[in-house]
Formats: C-alpha cells, sequence, structure tokens
C-alpha cells in the first residue's frame, strides 16, 4: 500500500530547476498555511468562552440551551474527526483541507449574521463539521510532507506549539472581541483566513491519498463510528445536566458502546475497512492516544477552574484573565520548540512523560492557591511550569501518535489523536466540573487533574516501545515522477 504525494507547482530557479533556497521557501510556507488552519480550529474552540454572557442576552438564550453553542460545536468536531482523518487518505488530504474550510468559513459568517439562538446553534454544528475535515487533514498533510525524523519533529513542534497556545489566545481575543467591537466579530475574523486558506491550499500544498487499489468505501463502518462517536460525546456534553448516573445519560453511553462495538465487529469482517484493526498493534500509536484522551482531560478543566478563580475569587475582568494566560500562550511556543529538539535526541516518549509530570507538580502549587492570592506570587510560578510542560506533553503526544505509522494511514493516525485529546477534553471538564460541584472547592480540580496527569505519565513509560528511533530520519525513496509536479513516495 502505498500513498501517493501530488507535489504543488514548484518554485524554479534562474536556471529554470527548483533552488534549494526556493523549495525551502515553498516547504515553510506550505507549513505556515497547515498551521494557520490548525490555529483557526483551535481558537475557535475558546474564544466564545468570555462572549457567552453577552450572546445570551442578545439573542435571549435560556440558561439551560446557552452551553450548546460551545457543545453543538464540540458534537460535531469530536463526532466526525475519525472520519474526517480517513476521508483525507481516500479523497486527498488538499481535497479535504479546502473543502473543511470553505464549510468553516461559510459556518462562520452565519454565526456572525444568526438572527436567533436556534440559528446560531445549528451554524456552530456546521462549524465544527468544517473544523473536524480540517484539524486531521492538517496534521496528516505534514506526516506526508515531512519524513520521520529531525525534520517531521521540527514540523510538529510548530504545530503543537500552535495547539497549545491558540487556545490561550483564544480566550484573549474572544474579550477584546466583545468588548471593544460586538459578539459577531468573534465569528467575523475568521472570515479572511478561512478564504486565505482556500486560496493558498492549492498553490502551496502537495496532494496526498492513500494508494489502497480499490474505489470501495466502507459506507457502513462510516455510519456506526461517526454515530458511535458523536453519542458518546452528546452523552458527554448532556450529563451535567441529567446527571451522569441518571437514566439518560447511561442510555445515551450505553448506546454510543453498542455502535462503536458494532463499528469494530464490521471493521474486522470488512474487505476494505475504514479503520484497519491491525493499525492499533502498534502499542506506541496507542499509547500515545491514550495518553492524548488524558491530556485533553487534564487540560481544559484546569484552564476553566483558572478562569474562574481569577474572575470569581480575585475579581480580575474578562480582559485581565485573559492577559493573564498569555504567559501560558508565550511559554508554550518556547517549549514547543525545545521539545522537537529533544524527542530526537531523547525520544517522544521520555519527552511525554516528562511533560505529564511537570504539569502534576503546576497541579501541586495550584493545590495552594489562597482566597487572597496575587498573580505574581500565587499564579506565575505555576502558569510558567504549565506552559513548559504542556509544550512537551503536546508535542511527545503528536510524535509519539505518528511513530511507524504508514503513510496510507495518517489521515487515520491524525484523526484518531485529534478525536482522543478531543473527547478527553470533553468528558474531563464534565467530569471535572461536576465533581468540583459536589465538593465545592477549587482544590478538588487540581488535585483530580493532578493525578490524571501522573496517569498518563504511566501510560507513556508503561504502554509505549522505543521511541529514540524517530531520531533518526526514515531514507526517503527517490521520486519517481510520473508527470510534471508530480511524485509518487
Amino acid at each position: 500500500m502505498r500513498d501517493n504525494v501530488q507535489a504543488a507547482a514548484p518554485v524554479t530557479g534562474t536556471a529554470g530547476r527548483p533552488a534549494e533556497a526556493d523549495r525551502a521557501r515553498h516547504r515553510s510556507l506550505a507549513l505556515g498555511l497547515v498551521l494557520l488552519a490548525q490555529t483557526l480550529v483551535v481558537i475557535d474552540v475558546t474564544i466564545v468562552t468570555l462572549a457567552l454572557p453577552t450572546i445570551q442576552r442578545s439573542l435571549h438564550f435560556s440558561p439551560v440551551n446557552l452551553q450548546w453553542v460551545l457543545s453543538g460545536y464540540a458534537l460535531a468536531f469530536g463526532g466526525f474527526l475519525l472520519l474526517g482523518g480517513r476521508l483525507g487518505d481516500l479523497l486527498g488530504r488538499r481535497r479535504m483541507l479546502m473543502i473543511g474550510a470553505a464549510v468553516f468559513t461559510a459556518a462562520s459568517l452565519a454565526c456572525g449574521l444568526a438572527p436567533s439562538a436556534g440559528a446560531l446553534v445549528a451554524a456552530r454544528v456546521v462549524e465544527g463539521l468544517g473544523a473536524a475535515l480540517m484539524a486531521p487533514a492538517a496534521l496528516s498533510l505534514i506526516l506526508a510532507m515531512f519524513p520521520e525524523g529531525p525534520e517531521r519533529n521540527k514540523a510538529l513542534g510548530a504545530f503543537g506549539a500552535v495547539s497549545g497556545a491558540a487556545s490561550a489566545i483564544g480566550v484573549l481575543a474572544g474579550g477584546m472581541l466583545t468588548t471593544w467591537l460586538s459578539w459577531p466579530w468573534i465569528f467575523f475574523i475568521n472570515l479572511p483566513v478561512g478564504v486565505l486558506i482556500v486560496a493558498g491550499a492549492r498553490p502551496l500544498l502537495p496532494e496526498s491519498r492513500a494508494d489502497l487499489g480499490h474505489r470501495r468505501f466502507d459506507a457502513a463502518g462510516a455510519i456506526t463510528v461517526t454515530g458511535g462517536l458523536s453519542l458518546l460525546v452528546y452523552a458527554v456534553v448532556t450529563a451535567s445536566s441529567h446527571g451522569w448516573g441518571s437514566a439518560t445519560t447511561i442510555g445515551l453511553l450505553a448506546g454510543a458502546a453498542a455502535l462503536i462495538a458494532a463499528f469494530i465487529l464490521i471493521e474486522a469482517r470488512s474487505p476494505a475497512p475504514l479503520v484497519p484493526l491491525s493499525f492499533f498493534r502498534n502499542r506506541t500509536v496507542a499509547a500515545a492516544n491514550l495518553a492524548g484522551l488524558l491530556l485533553g482531560g487534564l487540560m481544559f478543566p484546569m484552564f476553566v477552574f483558572l478562569s474562574l478563580y481569577m474572575q470569581q475569587v480575585l475579581g480580575y475582568s474578562a480582559i485581565r484573565a485573559g492577559l493573564a494566560f498569555l504567559v501560558i500562550a508565550v511559554g508554550i511556543i518556547a517549549s514547543s520548540g525545545l521539545a522537537q529538539h529533544l524527542v530526537t535526541r531523547a525520544g517522544a516518549k521520555a519527552v511525554l512523560a516528562a511533560g505529564l509530570l511537570g504539569f502534576a507538580v503546576a497541579q501541586l502549587l495550584f493545590l495552594r492557591l489562597p482566597t487572597a492570592g496575587t498573580y505574581p506570587a500565587d499564579l506565575l510560578p505555576g502558569f510558567v511550569i504549565v506552559a513548559a510542560a504542556l509544550g512537551l506533553a503536546f508535542v511527545g503526544d503528536l510524535i509519539a501518535s505518528a511513530i511507524g505509522v504508514r503513510p496510507a494511514d495518517a489521515g487515520l493516525a491524525s484523526g484518531l489523536i485529534n478525536t482522543s485529546q478531543q473527547i478527553g477534553g470533553d468528558g474531563g471538564s464534565k467530569a471535572v466540573v461536576r465533581a468540583a460541584a459536589l465538593t465545592a472547592g477549587f482544590h478538588d480540580v487540581f488535585a483530580i487533574t493532578g493525578v490524571l496527569a501522573v496517569a498518563a505519565a504511566l501510560v507513556a513509560v508503561i504502554l509505549m516501545g522505543r521511541t529514540t528511533a524517530s531520531a533518526e530520519p526514515v531514507p526517503a525513496r527517490r521520486p519517481d515522477h510520473r508527470g510534471p509536479g508530480s511524485l509518487t513516495r
């Protein structure tokens, strides 16, 4: 099974051949466009947060239905990520990025123009669908463009930096746009970025798809896995309303489990499976996804409750709380750059475990937050450690999730790690919020996230195989030119 990569038209030098500097510049622009797409997806998860009270007043949301401005996006995003990743393998990753960006941009316009609460929620669902096509396509394009080794580690370091920093930047941007302009601008700001991605993808990005040797599509597998994941996300995001032990939540979780079990049975018998079960024999990839599930589950609750602590206990305004998180955003960018070098030297497992243990140390500091705390003495030390730890953890997890993955499965690997982190984030936020509500304490949240970080570190250390092999690049095959501007790897 091969992976076909059709290169975008190369920039030619004066002698008529692509000059090395021109090729490097072209690849940098391509990577920049992919990172821009990932930034758009991640920011839109958090940019809405500080605008929710204004949106509620403007569109007359009920307190119960307001959560669907966030949950509608999460439902479509988490439910369709795996399918979106595999569609990229089958139909073309650049094509899926462009389709996803077009859907996302159109839905963002509809969000900003929404005349009612129902219209906004519907547009957010469509926006999540576009994001589910974009996110795995962006990551799998990096896997297709850069061979395993230092080059890929560097690119994934930049991808991890964007993924981590964009969450904090989104919170700040949402507060500023809502305060200084109006809430629709948190969606309108996506429009020029989305148009740029659609316009720049064809000239800058190579098209790549898996050469599977057939045109059959596993419709039954696609329906069951998408239905199962969507039902799982729906069960998680509504659990706070129904209660985790309620018949409704248990029924939804049971339905999700039944659909996912049916999916596994279908894949085991399918001559052209959507997700070959042999993919999960790679211990490192399986452990990376389990660690990613826990990483998402511990990160989002921490940000939520640090925001609440600053605003409800210390009396910070929304913009001041957002500015406080800039330390984490900038720190993640710096530590992600360091992480890709460390992975090349020490391996993804060591870097991932170190990042998770560092995160646990930060939670110990947050356990001591006083009611009359100050930013320099009580929050800043933990924020600095969190920034360093998340950069290491994100990059280590991303690189580990792709080690040993065949080029034909790049989209599958990308969709799977995105799904793990997204569902972990949804489930962790709801479960930890519920635990905190029962005990009425911020400190309990940080105790839980600290335990989850240690558990994720143990998963990495115990279950992952050797990951230092990624320090050496995989020898690339000689390009076999099939025509102008195309090659096959």
